[in-house]
């Protein structure tokens, strides 16, 4: 994803665009929406590529219902009756390979449409939009009815795919194997009404249309099984001993010690390169310097611990459990472990990953989202952490990961004066890591800070 445009969701009330790059960082006041931003991103992953029905209210953000969800302007302005979102891909060609006329190479956008049923949100219109190239589908009652158009003319299917009683959706209806014969048959012309231009399809429009969709459809296979990783601001506590477990991914991270365990037993290379990675991560930021797991049994199936251990200056510490090595550590566990993991997934949503930790490990942090962040591997993360910012921007002025100034999005959520509505900025790093076009807001936001913490209180009488 490389932009997302919002209208009349939650405190967006007017048409925003936000950059997204490998690494973009969230940044503002509470209560300003990012926790809201972020919601919506892994909606339109689930949406546009999971073929997933949109749920607000899943862990780890619970959005509420619709009249939660859709903008209100106060008691004059009312709820809007609708909301919007989308997003942006830019289509990347790697070289040697062939381009397609219409699709490859250039940007295509989906846009969703989300309207209220009983107090939920659905989606009544979805898009796939390639310059003039566009797809689209329109929840009439219980059933979809399909639309397309291409620079020649636009049309509609006479015929319409129900919804299931279940609301388990097919959210992209002109991929159910009924409709496959759009795009392979010339035959169905007569099932199509013109809508503008052209009385039928000619071949060059269906060759288009077909690009469209299968270009949409290979992101989409790759998505489907990879899934949206999102963490809560606060995660699991530790405990001395585990049970083992299937290890499930979950918010909080309550899994990430089953699935650490399940490594040391099933899959010693995997283990000892994970392993690896996160000892790297915690003798850089100084939280530790080896992780080890401890059966308190002869199989898989029996009770361990997590130990930890740190060096000191001439002999190496005792291992400790996690539990007694402070709170810090087991916070950070589950964020660097899925960042680390060899199946990593390639979308990250993280909120406040530096809580519970020291200046020099929150720089750390900044330090290795900049060698993980890539366009296979994007990561959006909300932060009130400047030394994690002030990392990132020198890592890229030094050339210290692997991200370019471009590379970088940071979006600044700003309260608009008097109303209810939030304003997002997106900023760019220059080659010297400094941050290019930040409003009076943005600059006040740090400068405070930063003066409070210079300031010298005076002793009562002076």
């Amino acid at each position: 994803m490389d932009r997302i445009t919002l209208k009349n969701y939650r405190c967006f009330h007017d048409r925003q665009t936000a950059r997204l790059a490998p690494l973009t960082l969230l940044v503002g006041e509470n209560s300003t929406g990012k926790t809201s931003f972020m919601a919506m991103i892994r909606v339109l992953w689930d949406v546009a590529y999971r073929q997933r029905a949109p749920d607000f209210k899943e862990a780890p953000y619970d959005l509420g219902s619709f009249d939660e969800l859709a903008h209100h302007r106060g008691a004059k302005g009312g709820r809007a009756e609708a909301f919007e979102a989308g997003f942006n891909v830019a289509r990347r060609v790697a070289p040697g390979k062939r381009r397609h006329a219409g699709t490859d190479g250039q940007p295509f956008h989906f846009d969703v449409t989300f309207k209220k049923r009983g107090s939920a949100a659905i989606p009544v219109k979805m898009r796939l939009l390639h310059q003039s190239i566009w797809i689209e589908a329109n929840l009439e009652g219980q059933s979809w009815r399909t639309s397309f158009g291409t620079p020649r003319g636009t049309w509609k299917t006479s015929d319409t795919v129900p919804l299931d009683a279940d609301f388990n959706w097919t959210f992209f209806p002109f991929f159910y194997p009924r409709y496959s014969k759009v795009f392979e048959g010339r035959e169905i012309g007569a099932e199509l009404t013109p809508l503008q231009g052209s009385e039928l399809p000619a071949a060059e429009d269906w060759e288009l249309i077909e690009q469209l969709v299968e270009a949409h459809r290979r992101r989409g296979m790759n998505a489907y099984t990879d899934h949206c990783y999102a963490s809560a601001p606060v995660r699991s506590k530790p405990r001395r001993t585990y049970d083992p477990s299937r290890p499930t991914p979950d918010p909080g991270g309550d899994y990430v010690p089953m699935y650490l365990a399940s490594m040391y037993f099933r899959d010693q290379t995997q283990w000892k390169d994970l392993k690896h990675a996160l000892e790297i991560f915690g003798k850089t930021s100084g939280l530790f310097d080896e992780i080890s797991i401890r059966p308190l049994g002869k199989r898989d199936s029996e009770p361990f611990q997590v130990q930890v251990r740190k060096f000191g200056s001439r002999l190496k510490g005792p291992r400790r459990n996690l539990i007694d090595m402070g709170y810090g550590i087991s916070q950070v566990l589950p964020v660097i472990t899925e960042l680390l993991r060899r199946d990593a997934p390639s979308m990250f949503l993280l909120q406040q990953p530096e809580v519970h930790l020291h200046p020099s490990a929150q720089a750390a942090l900044g330090s290795l989202f900049c060698k993980v962040a890539s366009r296979e591997r994007q990561l959006v993360i909300e932060t009130h952490s400047d030394h994690l910012l002030d990392r990132v921007r020198m890592d890229v002025r030094d050339g210290a990961g692997r991200l370019r100034p471009e590379d970088v999005s940071i979006l600044y959520f700003e309260r608009r004066d008097l109303t209810a509505d939030v304003r997002i900025h997106s900023l760019r790093l220059d080659e010297e890591g400094n941050v290019l076009g930040a409003p009076d807001g943005y600059r006040n936001f740090f400068l405070e800070e930063t003066v409070r913490s210079l300031w010298k209180r005076q002793p009562a009488g002076a």
